[in-house]
């Protein structure tokens, strides 16, 4: 049967159809309908149509958003896109579509892609990292997303960035209402509003990265912060579920420094004579959200 993936973002939605062995048989991408509840519903059960059209198949289907589904009233809850929040999202595209919907948040969709057949394939423990606008994580045991109680395993972004120095103060304040979260010093605004405190300099973390490669020395102590910073928060990961792989994706996933660097770091801070964990880009890219939704079904 075929595997429909659909990865709803905050400006498009994307929709992916795949034969059992993982061939791409379709893919759509159309824009998403912000701030309104009712027409993103409509998009995402039109975009189902639409590739099971394309392909003449009719398909599961799994979704992934950036939130997750509350496990005490079955809404959605942590939303960036925020029109989601307290919507019973997966019920009412259940009546839409007129079967059943597996939904996860896109950070373990991202995360089970790369166990199944990205980067992290064959392994049995993989945590899988977003750095973006935001800082997300999943976690798959065996090629499934472990949930958890509160449906919210791996949301490391927002725990307290581990063993603080001089270089971190003072916290930055996060939207979540706290202060000093991972997410504001890993993410790609995060990077930024670093650089600019020790520089004054505005630039965004393209410019930030292009210019530590160019041999600037602010972008290029920057970038050494960011790292050392990322080295810290990954042990507490690796010191907690100690995976096999960290899968790392999003847009700062692009910086070749990290893979080098950042295993190198981490060492003093994990509670082991010795690290196998590998750390290493997605294979997949930007695709590995929608693929992960359509492996949600593959039990």
């Amino acid at each position: 049967m075929t595997s429909i993936g659909i990865d709803l973002g905050g400006t498009k939605i994307e929709g992916i159809a795949l034969a059992p062995d993982g061939e791409e048989l379709a893919r759509i991408r159309i824009p998403t309908p912000r701030g309104s509840y009712p027409d993103t519903l409509a998009a995402i059960v039109s975009l189902v149509h639409a590739l099971e059209t394309k392909t003449a198949t009719t398909g599961t289907v799994g979704l992934g958003i950036p939130g997750a589904e509350s496990t005490l009233t079955g809404n959605i809850k942590n939303a960036n896109s925020t029109w989601l929040i307290g919507q019973p999202l997966r019920h009412d595209l259940e009546q839409g579509l007129g079967r059943p919907v597996r939904l996860s948040n896109d950070a373990n969709c991202f995360a089970l892609s790369e166990a199944t057949d990205g980067a992290a394939a064959g392994a049995e423990l993989v945590f899988g990292v977003i750095l973006g606008t935001g800082v997300g994580g999943g976690i798959v045991v065996r090629q499934q997303v472990l949930r958890g109680a509160n449906a919210i395993a791996g949301e490391w972004g927002h725990n307290p960035l581990p063993w603080p120095q001089a270089l971190d103060q003072p916290l930055p304040e996060c939207y979540c209402g706290r202060a000093g979260c991972i997410e504001t010093y890993l993410s790609g605004p995060g990077l930024a509003k670093d650089h600019t405190r020790v520089t004054g300099q505005v630039l965004a973390p393209e410019a930030i990265v292009a210019g530590a490669i160019g041999g600037d020395a602010g972008c290029i102590a920057t970038l050494d912060r960011y790292i050392e910073r990322l080295a810290r928060a990954l042990a507490t990961v690796i010191n907690v579920l100690d995976p096999d792989v960290i899968v790392l994706g999003g847009g700062l996933s692009n910086v070749e420094a990290l893979y080098a660097e950042t295993p190198q770091r981490w060492d003093p801070y994990v509670f082991s004579d010795e690290v196998r964990t590998r750390l290493v880009r997605a294979r997949h890219g930007d695709s590995s959200g929608v693929r992960g939704a359509a492996w949600l079904w593959n039990d």
